[in-house]
């Protein structure tokens, strides 16, 4: 399908609000982005547009059904809907747009759903996958800083200031805090897909991340078996992309750039062995 910089794409019942930056993917490789638990398209600010112009790939960014200005997701959430997500949606939406190589670039939910796909597709157009403060498990804080994000959801600025972002911003917050904080959620843990994924990783994390400890990071080290890079950013929380945005675009930038590199490096090399 021809893709308009920006609007909406139709996947059965699910209408998914779009953004497309920079070349299309038949013209050059695509980032494709997955923001965080209560993220959206517009949510990201201008790391997108930042992302397309110091790498030179097309970047599509959607918002996720039940965010933005997308359809409303049914709730309950289940507690596999990030599994949904990337074992079912994501699929559909790399091929709608045509995807045909480049990498996953994931933030905190947008990050396990990222992981999940890796683990659970063998999908030789994915090159690499950037994961922001991802979780594999589900921590002590992760549970405490959300329902602090209940607290002041319901009780202060905070939910006029998310309205800007969702159509319908309750369904949004309430439908996702639920999850972790009624749900059985203790009991979720993606360590069993690490284990599967076969391309390289960067994870991108703030020291001060208030979601998530190092020991994200270390069960990815102990559980991959593909080459997994670290930044632990100084000055940074859990959104480093807006709190350290210079050192999150160069480590970001960068590897993309040697995955890519090392990538077309291989083809040719196949390229020429087939030839000799």
């Amino acid at each position: 399908m021809a893709l308009s910089d920006s609007g909406f794409l139709d996947l059965g019942d699910q209408r998914l609000e779009y953004r497309f930056i920079g070349p299309r993917p038949d013209e050059a490789p695509t980032l494709v982005m997955l923001h965080e638990g209560l993220g959206c398209v517009g949510m990201w600010g201008d790391f997108p547009d930042k992302l397309q112009a110091a790498t030179g790939c097309g970047v599509f960014v959607y918002s996720r059904e039940g965010y933005g200005q997308s359809s409303p997701a049914t709730l309950p959430r289940p507690l596999t809907f990030m599994h949904t997500e990337a074992q079912d949606t994501l699929p559909k939406i790399l091929d709608t747009i045509g995807f045909q190589r480049g990498l996953l670039v994931g933030h905190s939910d947008g990050a396990s759903i990222a992981a999940i796909y890796g683990g659970s597709h063998q999908d030789h157009r994915i090159a690499g996958i950037v994961l922001i403060a991802p979780h594999f498990i589900v921590e002590d804080v992760t549970s405490a800083s959300i329902a602090d994000m209940r607290q002041a959801y319901d009780t202060t600025e905070l939910r006029a200031r998310l309205a800007r972002w969702h159509a319908d911003v309750d369904a949004t917050v309430r439908g996702w805090s639920d999850v972790w904080l009624k749900g059985d959620f203790r009991k979720w843990d993606l360590t069993e897909f690490l284990a599967y994924i076969r391309v390289p990783l960067l994870i991108v994390q703030g020291e001060g991340d208030q979601y998530g400890t190092i020991r994200q990071i270390e069960i990815a080290q102990e559980e991959c078996y593909c080459p997994v890079e670290v930044a632990l950013l100084p000055g940074a929380k859990h959104v480093p992309q807006r709190e350290a945005p210079e050192a999150t675009l160069r480590v970001v930038t960068e590897f993309i750039a040697r995955v890519l590199e090392n990538e077309m490096a291989g083809t040719k090399a196949g390229h020429n062995d087939i030839h000799n």
